[in-house]
């Protein structure tokens, strides 16, 4: 005797003609469930009923619409990979032209003047905290004195400070500052001898800097640096 609570009802079976039956009632269910189509073989004649030749337009139009979209992602991916290429060039120039510096002043205005051009921006300032007018072993044009704390407001205690549509400080790009429109703030940790420091990046470009884009090479480029303060000034880490 089979027990009421514990059998199993029979699932329902649908024919053809059910699920054309439903269909009709639903006409709009492929426009809400495209994906539905991936699992549908298209007819391998042409009907003389104009839905089954809509029905083959529509599932055409899909794999055009995918293959539009395959292409322009590959366009991204490739322009993305030349950018970042050229980028890591950049970087690579500038890292040679610091090593090459043949004393520390040379080095100082490889930073601060020949540094916007390798990497493609208006301005570079070399900004240091003091406490005097006058900035030991450095007194040339890009460097930029700011009282103790300075750097820690600007940088917001990040290693690395990105903005977009900003209008320069004097404090940190002097006359330059009406020119800057995005920049790239990067803290140095030079040494623990030595005064806490940023390289300042302006674009004139208000996009040309963005909050989220990466900074690992801009990064390798402060590490550089920070090697050769360290070196020319005869500092420990």
């Amino acid at each position: 005797m089979s027990n009421a609570m514990t059998e199993k009802s029979a699932p329902p079976s649908f024919d053809a003609d059910d699920i054309i039956a439903w269909l009709r009632k639903n006409p709009d269910f492929l426009d809400k469930n495209p994906d539905a189509c991936d699992l549908l073989f298209p007819p391998t004649r042409k009907d003389n009923d104009r839905k089954v030749t809509d029905f083959q337009s529509f599932m055409i139009k899909r794999l055009r619409e995918d293959k539009d979209e395959v292409i322009e992602a590959t366009r991204e991916i490739v322009e993305n990979s030349r950018a970042n290429m050229n980028n890591q060039a950049r970087i690579h120039n500038a890292v040679l032209m610091l090593l090459e510096s043949t004393s520390f002043d040379d080095f100082v205005r490889t930073i601060t003047m020949d540094c916007a051009t390798l990497l493609d921006v208006d301005i570079v300032s070399l900004v240091v905290e003091i406490d005097s007018d006058v900035i030991p072993h450095i007194d040339l044009t890009g460097v930029r004195v700011v009282p103790s704390g300075t750097i820690h407001l600007l940088t917001k205690g990040q290693h690395a400070v990105l903005e977009s549509n900003i209008s320069g400080l004097d404090e940190i790009y002097g006359g330059g500052a009406g020119l800057v429109k995005s920049q790239l703030l990067m803290r140095l940790d030079i040494s623990r001898h030595a005064p806490p420091a940023i390289v300042a990046f302006g674009s004139r470009d208000p996009n040309h800097f963005q909050p989220g884009q990466g900074t690992d090479q801009i990064g390798f480029l402060g590490g550089v640096i920070e090697r050769c303060f360290r070196t020319w000034l005869s500092l420990p880490l």
